[in-house]
């Protein structure tokens, strides 16, 4: 079993910058990807970013491109979304996604069927 538990989320005002922790505990852990997804009040949950695990590629939704950057940290288990240039519509929860690549399936880095776990999610509210 793996555990992600979201941290760095808050309140910040446009053009603010927030980071974004997403750190991984349980068995033994080496995902074939990471990713994070956003839900805002009465929309659907949407893809925002995805690295695949000590690769060096990763994915961007269009909507946050140029402004989010998504890294890892293998030693600590650890992905991180740098949120800059925040605007009103990234207020959402934002959730952390792992595939454990043993046994699971993909379906691409923007569909939230490639993961089989996520964390709890962490609030962030960009204020105008």
């Amino acid at each position: 079993q793996v555990q992600l538990v979201e941290s760095g989320g808050g309140l910040v005002q446009t053009g603010g910058s927030l980071r974004l922790s997403c750190a991984a505990s349980g068995r033994t852990f080496s995902p074939y990807a990471m990713g994070w997804f956003r839900q805002a009040p009465g929309k659907e949950r949407e893809f925002v970013a995805a690295t695949k695990w000590s690769s060096g590629h990763t994915y961007y939704a269009d909507s946050v491109k140029g402004r989010f950057t998504i890294s890892e940290d293998n030693a600590k288990n650890t992905v991180y979304l740098q949120m800059n240039s925040l605007k009103p519509e990234d207020t959402a929860v934002y959730y952390c996604a792992a595939n454990p690549s043993y046994g699971s399936s993909w379906y691409g880095p923007g569909a939230a069927l490639s993961y089989d776990y996520r964390g709890h999610g962490t609030q962030v509210t960009v204020s105008s």
